[in-house]
């Protein structure tokens, strides 16, 4: 059965985040797997990870984040770092 009415789910992920997550650090990962709900942890990902995450998003993106706008943690989720993008582009 599909949600039509659940744009969260599916591909609601900015395309940038995705692609930082899938290029820069080779989330091994289908990118139609990648949900909102999906945490940074269960991609293997740590507290160095996500710093390193917010620099290389705002150099390969020339976008700005406001220092405290990307609080990241492990058990963060995509929807988290997407609403920061989403705000930033």
């Amino acid at each position: 059965m599909t949600h039509a009415a659940e744009p969260d789910t599916e591909r609601a992920l900015p395309e940038r985040l995705v692609a930082l997550l899938t290029g820069h650090f080779g989330v091994e990962v289908a990118p139609e797997q990648l949900t909102r709900a999906t945490t940074f942890e269960s991609l293997g990902m740590d507290s160095l990870s996500l710093m390193e995450l917010v620099v290389a998003a705002e150099q390969e993106f020339g976008i700005v984040l406001a220092e405290g706008e990307l609080d990241l943690f492990p058990a963060s989720t995509l929807g988290d770092a997407a609403r920061a993008f989403e705000h930033a582009a």
